[in-house]
């Protein structure tokens, strides 16, 4: 390709939109264009090195067997029904209706649409396991858009759904994928730390996020240095610890009975601390939570049978219900835990007047002695559970909120004093916490999903009738995985690690070519040799752009490292009949003789994929 038969729209200045290297890079090397607040336009260059991290993702789905399909982007609204996702995905996903008034979304995630297809076709074992992919346009209604392609409202995906008769067979498939996942990101030249990870609203159980270290990135990263232990923080779990009184020793069970004491003003944990010249981690604080659309069957919990609905499934449904949350004095509340081990879309903090209304007393002065009208759920810092179901205490002689204002309960002892609905792993791990394997220290890093692969289980198969035959002719339902990976974001992430203070680099699988000609001027002996070495590149395959534009040299070789193509040869009067061959990555320029260059640098470029596919 010629530059004079492509769109070069290369900008100088960084745009004030632009945050992160991947937009800044982005947008100055002309590789997209913002349409609209998170809606973007690929341009030739850049749809060029996406079509290669998409062909790469597409190589390696097909090497382990899975499908590719093309399902429509908007898909009727009962299927999202039917799963039971219509109330709880909220605002996030785009509702519309056509002109006979059918409800649509716009897909942000596709488990609905590939369970109805693979139910009107499943009827026997024999057709399990079976994989199905897309590589397809998705939506979600960002609050917030961002970071340019890193988080558009329309974005890339590749998704892939898979249907077993067995747990092994599903457990076989996720490795499986797992596999394919570090190879993908391998030869795109991405460093990626594979951890633990909440499911979110997707459901399901065993689930793993790829991750890219990143200073913007929306998660944090927990990570045992010994033992390899890595965890989103949504997820993360930690040693348990022992709670100390205030002369340092472990909490011990105490035979007082509470004591009222008045407290005014004395709200958060740190007055509490100065009141009574005691440590955090003798007190339990206790929060109200609002939560949505609870999965739980909350009949037998107190005041959890408010707002019950039915769903067509059966499934018990709680579009709005309320939660008392116990956790000791130092820790906090880990709102995605809490919303996982909830079943809950969405969780949040009470408003004062809900507090009141369900509580007796005002936020701080919350306690769970003689809570009734709310279910409470306790952290494992508080309480745990032992195999027959019975609460273990882990702090003993506290101090709690009084449930009125302005007083605290003195000699609370849990077990004792109050027996929660629940227990659960709801902290949030931070660095320095215990790692739960190995006991070495935590530590964190700033982190951005690439890739998610979910073990999901009946979630979706069960709720929307997906059934088969097994070998005894029995109706059965199948487990489902899923298998997802942000096309646009495996992009912009490959930017924000391949990048210098000229531009990107690409590695060359990515690249939107492999080897860029500059003659310091078209024409003449410059012009043969351009067009030369131009011609036997292109006849071994390799992907060359000539720069034959009428421009000066520097403006050249400043738009080419702008936009990161990965070898440089440029074709100068003086140095013929040698051409100088430069590596983005390098400062050092080689002289090679014209008739040997092309060969030479074929060979670079196939070793160095060569390198990235090994």
């Amino acid at each position: 390709m010629k530059t004079s038969e492509t769109l070069i729209a290369t900008l100088r200045e960084i745009p004030a939109e632009a945050v992160i290297a991947s937009h800044q890079l982005m947008l100055r090397a002309g590789l997209i264009r913002k349409l609209g607040n998170g809606l973007f336009t690929y341009f030739p260059l850049g749809l060029k090195a996406f079509r290669k991290v998409e062909n790469i993702i597409r190589e390696e789905m097909d090497a382990i067997g899975a499908l590719e399909c093309k399902p429509s982007v908007v898909v009727p609204g009962e299927l999202w029904r039917e799963s039971g996702r219509w109330e709880t995905m909220g605002a996030g996903m785009l509702r519309v209706k056509n002109r006979v008034d059918q409800e649509l979304v716009v897909s942000p995630t596709a488990e609905e649409a590939f369970t109805a297809l693979v139910r009107d076709e499943l009827e026997s074992y024999k057709q399990l396991p079976l994989t199905l992919y897309q590589i397809n346009t998705k939506y979600r209604d960002e609050i917030r858009p961002r970071y340019g392609v890193m988080r558009g409202r329309e974005f890339t995906m590749k998704d892939a759904y898979s249907f077993h008769t067995s747990e092994e067979s599903l457990d076989k498939t996720y490795l499986a994928m797992e596999a394919a996942y570090k190879r993908i990101f391998k030869r795109l030249g991405l460093s990626v730390i594979p951890v633990s990870a909440d499911s979110g609203a997707m459901g399901g159980s065993g689930s793993e996020e790829f991750m890219v270290e990143s200073a913007v990135g929306d998660d944090t990263l927990i990570l045992c240095p010994k033992c390899g232990y890595a965890a989103n923080t949504e997820k993360a779990s930690c040693a348990l610890d022992v709670a100390l009184d205030k002369n340092g020793n472990a909490q011990q069970a105490t035979t007082e009975s509470i004591e009222k004491v008045p407290c005014p003003g004395v709200e958060t944990i740190a007055q509490m601390e100065e009141f009574f010249k005691m440590p955090a981690t003798q007190f339990i604080k206790v929060l109200i939570y609002k939560v949505y659309n609870s999965e739980l069957d909350l009949r037998s919990a107190p005041g959890g049978n408010n707002f019950k609905r039915e769903v067509e499934t059966g499934v018990p449904y709680y579009p709005e219900s309320f939660f008392a949350v116990a956790i000791r004095g130092d820790l906090d509340v880990n709102e995605a835990k809490l919303a996982a081990t909830l079943k809950a879309s969405e969780v949040e903090l009470a408003c004062e007047d809900d507090v009141i209304r369900f509580s007796g007393a005002p936020h701080g002065f919350v306690g769970p002695v003689g809570l009734t009208k709310l279910p409470l759920l306790v952290d494992f810092s508080v309480m745990t559970i032992e195999q027959d179901g019975s609460f273990v205490s882990q702090l003993h002689d506290t101090v709690t909120g009084g449930g009125i204002a302005d007083v605290d309960n003195l000699h609370v002892e849990p077990g004792r004093d109050f027996t929660p609905f629940m227990a659960a792993d709801i902290r949030t791990v931070v660095a320095g916490d215990k790692c739960p394997h190995c006991g070495a220290e935590f530590y964190s890093k700033k982190g951005n999903e690439l890739g998610h692969i979910f073990k999901l289980g009946y979630k979706y198969s069960k709720s929307m009738n997906v059934s088969f035959l097994d070998e005894n002719g029995k109706q059965q339902i199948p487990l489902m995985g899923c298998y997802g990976i942000g096309v646009d974001r495996a992009l912009a992430s490959i930017i924000e690690e391949h990048h210098d203070k000229d531009g990107i680099c690409w590695p060359m699988s990515a690249a939107p070519y492999h080897v860029v000609i500059i003659p310091v001027k078209y024409d003449g002996q410059m012009k043969e040799v351009a067009d030369k070495i131009y011609a036997e590149l292109k006849k071994q395959g390799i992907e060359v752009l000539l720069d034959d534009r009428n421009e000066r040299p520097g403006v050249k070789f400043k738009d080419m490292d702008l936009i990161g193509i990965p070898v440089r040869i440029v074709v100068g009067e003086k140095n013929l009949p040698n051409v100088e061959v430069k590596l983005r990555t390098e400062s050092q320029v080689e002289l090679v003789s014209a008739d040997s260059a092309a060969e030479k640098v074929a060979r670079i470029v196939k070793d160095a994929i060569s390198e990235l596919n090994a």
